[in-house]
């Protein structure tokens, strides 16, 4: 789900194997990206991952940083981090959006050699495209409440619409 000219282009690790079965980001039922998404005030409603073809009409697109589905993203290599960050870089560059939006600290930090790399906006750019690092939306992540995170995509809202 991408376009040319996006305001924010978010970016997941990888599939999971619900979202590769189906076709469908964030797939995975316990995943929260998209109620955060609504809740940031990204979407006027909660969209299910079948209506990820809405996304564009909200200036907002998705991809992933390695196109190779797995169980879990521990099971990714460093070498597939960096190849898929320099195709994801390569990816914003000939797109343009106004932000990449990396879902996942950890990945950010895998794909792009910045192990000091914090959630919120980064001083790496990729020609005019900002980057932010927002919270992993995963079940898994118990560090980060559906209410933080939501509080997390909603200062990156207020960036993108500035």
């Amino acid at each position: 789900m991408v376009a040319d000219g996006l305001q924010v282009l978010f970016c997941g690790i990888n599939p999971g194997l619900m979202s590769a079965a189906t076709g469908h980001h964030f797939a995975r039922p316990g995943n929260r990206f998209w109620p955060v998404l609504h809740l940031s005030g990204f979407t006027p409603r909660l969209l299910r991952p079948a209506e990820q073809a809405e996304l564009p009409s909200y200036g907002l697109g998705i991809t992933n940083v390695v196109a190779r589905a797995s169980a879990r993203a521990d099971e990714l290599s460093a070498e597939e981090y960096v190849e898929g960050g320099r195709l994801l870089a390569e990816k914003v560059t000939r797109l343009g959006p106004r932000w990449l939006a990396v879902v996942g600290v950890t990945a950010y930090r895998a794909a792009f050699g910045d192990r000091d790399a914090r959630v919120g906006p980064q001083q790496r750019t990729f020609g005019d495209t900002r980057v932010w690092v927002l919270p992993n939306p995963s079940g898994l992540n118990a560090h980060w409440t559906t209410a933080t995170m939501a509080e997390e995509f909603a200062r990156l809202r207020v960036a993108a619409q500035a």
